[in-house]
């Protein structure tokens, strides 16, 4: 499978795990008392309503090509923090809603592949077509991992900075999220140093792929590209 194949096999999957996390985050918002998404049309599964044209198609495709892995965002779902019923429990659960998706995601993926497996070897006749869907699920879970791993970094305004300005004193907390308007600067040179201290935060998640391909292995269907 050369590099465009394999990149048609991840946007699939790369697109709805974006999408759910994003989802994720208004579904939250709207049970913490905000209706801003729903009222925007943003509560939706429709992929096009999500799709950030640097976020979505660009940084996918250039973090494919420079470093084999497909990894982006979808366009943030808006919400009014003002509107929560309890503000900062309200931001606390709305900005881990979409991290704990994704790690719920993973799980369900790695699990999927075991009766895929099975199938596959009672129907012969659709294993090749359920070796390709149980690559596509892999690779998931490592997408999976990634953006829950990624959205964790406290660095604004990623999700897990939402959650470290409430562990700071009020007055760091406020030159915190100043630091926001230069976070997605620091996040893009980070991403391009060699051994950042990203690539040491995001480590663990190979180390879980691994350790899930090793659970799962026995029930993945031969194929030319996962043999």
């Amino acid at each position: 499978m050369n590099k465009f194949e394999l990149f048609i096999l991840v946007v699939p999957i790369l697109l709805f795990s974006m999408v759910a996390h994003e989802y994720a985050h208004g579904y939250a918002a709207l049970r913490q008392g905000d209706n801003t998404a729903l009222m925007l049309g943003r509560l939706s599964w429709n992929p096009l309503k999500h799709i950030d044209p640097v976020m979505t198609l660009i940084m996918p495709l250039v973090t494919f090509l420079s470093f084999g892995v497909a990894f982006g965002g979808a366009k943030p779902v808006p919400v009014n923090p003002r509107l929560y019923r309890n503000y900062r429990r309200g931001d606390i659960i709305v900005s881990l809603a979409g991290i704990v998706t994704n790690l719920v995601l993973a799980v369900v993926l790695a699990v999927l592949i075991v009766p895929l497996g099975l199938a596959g070897r009672a129907m012969p006749v659709l294993e090749s077509s359920l070796a390709i869907i149980q690559l596509m699920f892999l690779y998931g879970v490592t997408i999976n991992l990634v953006l829950a791993a990624f959205n964790l970094i406290p660095i604004p305004p990623l999700d897990g900075s939402h959650v470290m300005k409430h562990l700071l004193p009020a007055s760091w907390a406020a030159n915190y999220q100043r630091f926001g308007r230069y976070g997605i600067i620091v996040l893009i040179l980070l991403l391009w140093i060699p051994n950042s201290p990203i690539s040491l935060w995001i480590k663990p998640v190979f180390i879980l792929t691994n350790e899930a391909m090793r659970l799962v292995g026995p029930f993945v269907l031969p194929s030319p590209w996962t043999t």
